[in-house]
């Protein structure tokens, strides 16, 4: 029997004002569709609104539902009256809605809040038995089912993955099949079953139409949102990483402008002229680097370069000898040439 779907106690004021439950999930439905049919884009101000308006209208259905009791576990399918079907909807176009939310801080929240309404709404369906399916494990898992291993021991031995996912393909064609089939029903009993012409039987159908093709999309969008909420989590994780290694950076306080100069009189004659800058000279400077510990390595070597160091000395004053042998050399020949002038000693010309 479908119960009363008015929203206030009986005997309120505000009785014959306030929305009936059929109202508000007619109106909700509505904006939803409108939403999914617009070709605005989906971050604009007024199609955001109908997604503001639509989710309170369906939250508040879902509230009005709960309170009248309308389904019970205990309860069969053919008990269930065909007016109170299209309420077991609420979930799934309250995940639909939910997902239509456009706000990138929040879209890990929105993902999981759509996940638990589509769940919800399968599991209502599986205890009705409106369909047959299996209800999806939300954790993620790589290997097959037990099931399916222990009807092809042999392949799955073989090839671990190939049945998991011929099992996975098969199953979404099945399901597009559906949805496709329902959609088809659905489009031409739509108009008999709004306009009021419907027998029970006609709505009770449409209405269990509607259920299957939603069964079919929470599927295949809980399939889609498990693998996005493993992306946004990372993304998370790499978000803090990076925060956490910023702050973690050592900031050396920057340095106020100067003029560097050579010695203290120097200093006092330039700092005349700037008054508005600093002065120091180059051994304040290099103190001052010294203690923020801007110097490489102030001229010390290394401990393991110390050998190193050592072949560089000694190659340095080979050098500067063969410099000064060069240069003894350079002026002798300059003093030769001072003392004897162009073609001294060749005889081979002379007359």
């Amino acid at each position: 029997m479908a119960a009363e779907l008015s929203s206030p106690p009986p005997g309120s004021a505000d009785e014959s004002e306030a929305p009936k439950l059929a109202e508000l999930l007619q109106s909700g439905w509505r904006l939803l569709e409108a939403v999914e049919g617009s070709y605005e884009p989906a971050g604009s101000e007024p199609l955001q609104q109908q997604v503001k308006l639509g989710l309170a209208k369906l939250e508040q259905a879902t509230r009005m539902a709960s309170e009248l009791d309308l389904f019970s576990r205990n309860e069969e399918l053919e008990e269930l009256a065909s007016a109170d079907l299209k309420y077991l909807l609420l979930p799934a176009l309250l995940g639909a809605l939910t997902l239509k939310q456009v706000n990138p801080s929040k879209r890990l929240e929105h993902v999981q809040n759509a996940q638990v309404y589509f769940l919800d709404f399968l599991k209502r369906c599986k205890e009705y038995n409106i369909a047959k399916f299996e209800l999806p494990k939300m954790e993620s898992s790589s290997e097959p089912a037990a099931e399916e291993s222990e009807r092809t021991p042999v392949l799955t031995s073989l090839h671990p993955n190939m049945v998991a996912m011929a099992t996975h393909r098969q199953s979404k064609i099945e399901r597009f099949n559906q949805r496709k089939e329902a959609e088809s029903r659905l489009a031409s009993m739509r108009e008999m079953a709004e306009s009021g012409t419907a027998d029970e039987e006609q709505i009770r159908e449409y209405y269990l139409l509607h259920l299957r093709r939603w069964i079919n999309i929470s599927l295949d969008e809980l399939e889609s949102l498990k693998q996005e909420v493993e992306i946004l989590k990372g993304r998370e994780g790499m978000q803090q990483l990076a925060l956490s290694s910023r702050g973690a950076r050592r900031t050396r306080p920057p340095m106020k402008p100067f003029i560097l100069t050579r010695d203290a009189a120097q200093a006092k004659v330039l700092g005349a002229g700037y008054p508005s800058l600093p002065t120091m000279t180059v051994d304040e400077w290099y103190d001052q680097q010294r203690m923020h510990c801007a110097l490489p390595d102030q001229g010390i070597p290394r401990g393991g370069d110390v050998e190193s160091t050592r072949e560089e000395e000694e190659q340095a004053k080979e050098e500067k000898q063969d410099d000064d042998e060069a240069v003894l050399k350079a002026r002798a020949w300059d003093d030769w040439k001072d003392d004897h002038r162009r073609g001294y000693g060749n005889r081979k010309n002379m007359g």
